[in-house]
């Protein structure tokens, strides 16, 4: 029985890309350098221009997984699918400890704990690693679902503004930084999306700081309207991070500040923006490998 159409496009186009990032023999034609934007040609491997090579590199691979996940914001598509699988493993060995997923929360807390949730440096439990981890976690159906809706709102913005590889660094940077400022100045578990989030919302504000006109207003309002109401929020229910928030916006508000509000140019700032992205990349992965390396431990008193 044949595939349907769609499907056999999106494998061959997978095809090409691995074969493209490890060197597989294919189809040959004309293609640009990852690096520096120059046209090389068919047979070559590595960059006539700036010597990079077109099949083991950074800037190489890091264009074959944005075209395996498509679309103009691939690293936004991937963070979705981590904090969707993350939230049903909580939910799994919730249930399985015989908890009960409710649409405010329901998550058992000893899950979370083994899962990452971010903790108050004070508690003796803290490791840097939660720092990351809180960031993928979620407490109930209403709070994943909310900080997804305004993570597809506004992340594809930032990650088509300031190029995939920047923006994932800046993603991370802005979770560690509302993670730092929740565990030296909070006094309870964390867990959630909410300071990155917060971290792009600081991010578009520092841009449109920067420029004028009538659409960068606009965006500035509706941006305002949006911390204003999620701090409300954080100051009228219990439980919610409001330091999260706070650290994550001022990291994202600051790093808006430092870097351009454009794409990376060819050449060495895309070479040091493809760097930060598998920096990023690699500490994340890191810390999933702390995780599981304790997922079983017997816990703390």
């Amino acid at each position: 029985m044949a595939l349907p159409y769609h499907w056999q496009l999106r494998f061959a186009r997978w095809k090409q890309i691995f074969g493209n990032m490890f060197g597989g023999s294919g189809e040959k034609r004309p293609q640009l350098c990852p690096a520096c934007g120059a046209l090389v040609g068919i047979h070559s491997n590595r960059c006539h221009e700036c010597g990079t090579s077109l099949r083991f590199s950074l800037a190489a691979w890091s264009k074959g997984l944005s075209e395996f996940f498509g679309g103009h914001a691939p690293v936004t598509v991937v963070v979705l699918i981590v904090n969707v699988l993350m939230f049903g493993v909580s939910m799994l060995r919730s249930i399985h400890s015989g908890g009960s997923l409710g649409l405010f929360g329901g998550m058992s807390g000893i899950e979370l704990y083994r899962l990452g949730e971010n903790l108050p440096f004070h508690s003796g439990l803290w490791a840097w690693w939660r720092l990351i981890l809180g960031t993928f976690l979620h407490g109930g159906l209403l709070h994943i679902g909310f900080n997804m809706m305004v993570l597809m709102d506004i992340a594809p913005v930032v990650e088509e503004l300031f190029g995939s590889a920047r923006f994932l660094f800046l993603y991370v940077a802005c979770g560690i930084g509302g993670s730092l400022c929740s565990t030296i100045l909070g006094s309870h578990p964390s867990v959630g999306a909410s300071g990155a989030i917060l971290g792009l919302i600081g991010l578009l504000l520092a841009v449109t700081t920067r420029r004028s006109g009538a659409s960068m207003q606009a965006m500035r309002s509706r941006l305002i309207s949006w911390v204003v109401t999620i701090f409300a929020f954080g100051f009228l229910f219990p439980g919610i991070d409001n330091w999260g928030h706070f650290g994550g916006l001022a990291t994202g508000f600051l790093l808006g500040r430092v870097f351009a509000d454009r794409q990376p140019a060819p050449g060495p700032e895309r070479t040091r923006a493809y760097l930060l992205g598998w920096l990023a990349g690699a500490v994340v992965i890191a810390a999933f490998v702390f995780m599981f390396l304790q997922l079983n431990n017997p816990l703390p008193e």
